[in-house]
């Protein structure tokens, strides 16, 4: 396995289009950026983990726009054109690990599946000292086997959520119903990162290659839940998270969530976190 690893610091770039080691087969790519205003970008070679550590990680996937703090984890497919930069005193690691790479440190035997799925999951403390061992493992060109198998086996961990939603997807092989979970995903997480817009499910129906109402059916059965009904989730997510990161006031919280009805913003936040908004904002206060 050829590992490489880069830091960059305030208004460092780096291009991970090409080059050496830009994220082969059997590359370990490990980036560490530090500081305001450094950037990472171009076509990931391999599938990407970025973890912030501190700070907040301005992460753009395609046409997905995401801010990641620290205690969550972003999987990026192998193929997505990214830009990675941090904010402020930002603090943050990003691994690609090609696909026989991955799979050796994972232990699996499957030749042709993808390795990860594309997904923010959150990261808890120990996942991200396990990341930062493999960093420091692969900048001091030391044995990375060890940190590299442990952080698979915690990242094989966290997906293993999706193991029964892939066996609710229709297909005869474990490949075919991995192929349309992939499928959906991609459209989930769309969903995750621009929540605040105006989205229709005609639109999700073409990214995942259905028909609307077919999409809607298999979605449905898959999720456990309507598109409509995670899409309100992930505003009501974005509305808590600015809520609590944010000093926009109530109304432009709901506004730039994606809600337009100030009133039904506030039913819906209150049924599904037991508080209001203006609650939750007293409650941060009195933290802070």
């Amino acid at each position: 396995m050829r590992i490489g690893c880069e830091r960059l610091a305030n208004g460092g770039r780096l291009d991970i289009g090409g080059g050496e080691g830009a994220g082969t087969a059997s590359t370990l790519r490990v980036v560490v950026g530090g500081g305001r205003g450094c950037v990472m970008q171009g076509t990931a070679q391999a599938a990407m983990v970025f973890v912030p550590l501190r700070g907040r990680l301005q992460l753009a996937e395609g046409d997905n726009l995401h801010t990641l703090l620290p205690g969550e984890l972003l999987v990026v497919e192998q193929g997505q054109r990214v830009q990675a930069i941090g904010r402020g005193a930002a603090l943050w690691i990003a691994l690609a690990c090609g696909a026989s790479a991955w799979r050796r440190a994972a232990g699996a035997d499957t030749p042709t599946d993808p390795v990860l799925l594309p997904a923010l999951h959150p990261a808890s403390r120990a996942l991200r000292s396990t990341v930062i061992d493999v960093a420091r493992a692969a900048a001091h060109e030391k044995n990375t086997t060890l940190a590299l198998a442990t952080f698979a086996a915690a990242m094989t961990e966290l997906q293993a959520e999706f193991d029964p939603l892939i066996a609710r997807c229709p297909g005869r092989t474990a490949s075919q119903r991995r192929a349309v979970f992939l499928r959906l995903q991609r459209v989930r997480n769309v969903m995750a990162a621009n929540c605040h817009l105006d989205l229709d499910i005609a639109g999700f129906a073409r990214m995942a290659s259905y028909s609307p109402c077919h999409f809607i059916r298999a979605f449905s059965t898959v999720y456990g839940e309507t598109p409509h009904a995670v899409l309100v989730e992930q505003r009501l997510r974005r509305a808590h998270r600015l809520i609590n990161a944010s000093g926009l006031a109530i109304t432009e919280v709901a506004r730039v969530s994606g809600f337009e009805d100030r009133c039904a913003f506030a039913r819906s936040f209150k049924r599904r976190f037991g508080i209001t908004a203006s609650g939750l904002r007293e409650q941060c206060r009195a933290a802070a």
